[in-house]
């Protein structure tokens, strides 16, 4: 038998959405949770293995503890913003169970391997990028020396890094995360604003061949190559997820970018079509109408599309591979269709000033889709941005910051001209502008009114997003205060971006 395994994505701030497959760690405004997809691949191999997803399921730090008396391998999903607080749960889990081996994963570790064995003492190991054969193969009784891809103290105490593992190529060959979440999880417990309640997610692709220089995960976990389940694989595992969960309204591909290639897509939803479902699923501006048209008659509804600016040479700055123009087209097209968008944009990339703001809230408005999330740039670890901005020092107390008390987004970069108290008060203002809009309201007033399920969902959300608003507010104003009598602020130090000159953000 294989050690006894606790596969957690661990609590964390309240209602915090941390990990093992949120692409953007934080508290949101309104309380949503992505599933733990990265974890339940091993999970599904290891016979006696729990997946526990702790902020969810309601599961607080001193109940962890206890759970995890009862095993003697923990796989604990990490992320930057949460990184301090989880080496704290993994200490007090080895104290309360001195046996209990403990290793991390995710993309935090995946960069700073070394200084994270350093400053969690009770980390055995931790393994590097994708870490499903790894972790199996250690719960399984191979010594440390002999698995890829994985850090760890030899016996003098010094970190040694063994050699990369190869990334995953035959996702068929992987279980199906269904099996784990019926086994592990409850669906109800899961809540996404824009998709429809309860829903279910998983991965079909593993990989984004894109180059965006914000991104997360290509640059650190799932990799740049990019690698598809088989059509036959997919239909297979959705018809087995719409017996387990005939009450979920939805299923959402969590794809880096599920569309990406034509053919593929194509020939998937021919396979999703005779099943009947409802879906949704990530997408670029780049996808085009044909497509489109095959996904919506397989039963897609809504797509989440990354535009993040509607200034192009922001787009270039990034390299987002995306124009402002497509953007527009592609979204003609899906209204066209009838296909939702929520999108995402994202304030404070590199080359960014007031006008380039301005630019990006009237793009969004001139959009006028269904729904959109506004976020702060974060430069994560590991990627291009990060090193970008810290040579030239624009982040600010050397990126230790990235979320307040509560565990919602703060500005961690700054530019010359444009302070970051001002650009996280245009993502206030951004969603002020965008939802009191007489288009927006009519829109969410007319699913209140005929649908009593989204009516009481609809409330509940806006009550959230109305307290948080108002306490953003008080803390802008505070802000503005402070600086009022302190004088005036000092530049940033580094060299400014010339918003004219993608070359000047190239790596």
């Amino acid at each position: 038998m294989p050690l006894k395994t606790l596969f957690l994505n661990p609590p964390s701030f309240e209602n915090y959405d941390g990990g093992a497959s949120s692409r953007w760690p934080a508290t949101r405004e309104i309380e949503s949770y992505w599933y733990p997809v990265w974890l339940a691949y091993p999970a599904g191999m290891l016979e006696g293995s729990r997946l526990l997803d702790a902020s969810p399921h309601k599961v607080d730090a001193q109940q962890t503890i206890e759970i995890g008396k009862e095993y003697e391998f923990l796989v604990l999903f990490t992320s930057t913003p949460g990184f301090q607080g989880d080496i704290k749960l993994a200490a007090a889990m080895k104290a309360a169970n001195p046996k209990l081996k403990i290793c991390f994963v995710g993309p935090h570790v995946t960069t700073l391997p070394e200084a994270s064995l350093k400053e969690g003492p009770a980390i055995d190991f931790i393994v590097r990028r994708e870490f499903d054969y790894a972790v199996v193969e250690y719960a399984d009784g191979k010594p440390l020396s002999e698995i890829l891809g994985i850090s760890y103290r030899d016996e003098k105490g010094l970190v040694v890094h063994n050699p990369d593992r190869p990334a995953v190529a035959d996702l068929d060959a992987l279980p199906d995360v269904v099996d784990v979440y019926k086994r592990d999880l409850d669906p109800r417990r899961y809540n996404v604003p824009f998709l429809l309640y309860p829903f279910v997610a998983l991965y079909t692709t593993r990989g984004c061949p894109a180059q965006c220089t914000f991104c997360l995960w290509p640059q650190t976990l799932s990799g740049h190559p990019w690698r598809k389940r088989s059509s036959d694989a997919v239909a297979s595992e959705m018809a087995k997820a719409k017996a387990y969960w005939p009450w979920v309204k939805e299923f959402f591909f969590d794809d880096d970018t599920f569309n990406i290639q034509k053919a593929r897509t194509i020939e998937l939803c021919e396979k999703l079509k005779p099943l009947g479902l409802t879906w949704s699923c990530t997408s670029r501006v780049t996808t085009d109408y044909q497509t489109l048209k095959a996904m919506k008659e397989a039963g897609c509804r809504l797509l989440i599309v990354g535009y993040e600016s509607g200034d192009q040479q922001i787009l270039k700055n990034v390299k987002k591979g995306a124009t402002v123009e497509r953007a527009r087209e592609f979204t003609r097209d899906c209204k066209k269709l009838g296909l939702l968008v929520h999108g995402d944009f994202i304030l404070g990339l590199p080359g960014e000033t007031k006008e380039t703001i301005r630019r990006t809230i009237d793009f969004a408005k001139e959009l006028d889709i269904e729904t959109i999330q506004v976020s702060l740039a974060h430069a994560y670890p590991g990627t291009e941005l990060y090193d970008y901005a810290k040579s030239n020092g624009f982040i600010l107390n050397e990126g230790t910051q990235m979320v307040d008390d509560m565990g919602h987004q703060v500005a961690m970069i700054e530019y010359p001209g444009i302070s970051r108290d001002y650009i996280m008060e245009m993502v206030h203002r951004f969603y002020d502008e965008y939802y009191f809009r007489p288009k927006a309201i009519f829109r969410i007033v007319k699913r209140a009114a005929f649908n009593s399920t989204d009516r009481k969902r609809l409330y509940t959300e806006a009550k959230s997003f109305m307290k948080l608003r108002a306490q953003r507010n008080r803390v802008v104003k505070e802000t503005r205060g402070l600086q009022s009598s302190a004088g005036p602020k000092p530049p940033a130090a580094g060299p400014g971006v010339d918003s004219k000159t993608p070359e000047s953000v190239s790596a």
